[in-house]
């Protein structure tokens, strides 16, 4: 059983920086993915960016150049990094994890950016 206890978010101004972190435990998992997504209200949930297992990062072309992604294999935890914030990037945002069967999420942490 895989669980995801995610850390950071909050309410920051336009132009700020905010760190999100996903911490993953259990056993027995070899994770293909790991990665955010996020929801605004009325939206759909996107992919936010991603990290694959060999190392590889994607990003939303709506991020690319602000936010960044990196992994602690050792600690099994992903974060994300998110400078230049907009009101646009306001949303519940999701850790997940992939497995070669199984695909899990957090719990979800609100990230508020006024204008």
């Amino acid at each position: 059983q895989v669980q995801l206890v995610e850390s950071g978010g909050g309410l920051v101004q336009a132009g700020g920086s905010l760190g999100l972190s996903c911490a993953a435990s259990g056993s027995g998992f070899t994770y293909k993915a790991m990665g955010w997504y996020r929801q605004a209200p009325g939206k759909q949930r996107e992919l936010v960016a991603r990290i694959l297992s060999g190392g590889t990062t994607n990003y939303a072309d709506f991020v690319k150049g602000r936010f960044t992604i990196s992994r602690d294999n050792a600690k099994n935890t992903v974060s994300l990094q998110m400078n230049s914030l907009k009101p646009e990037d306001t949303a519940v945002y999701y850790c997940y994890l992939a497995t070669m069967t199984s695909l899990h999420w957090g719990q979800g942490t609100q990230v508020t950016v006024s204008s």
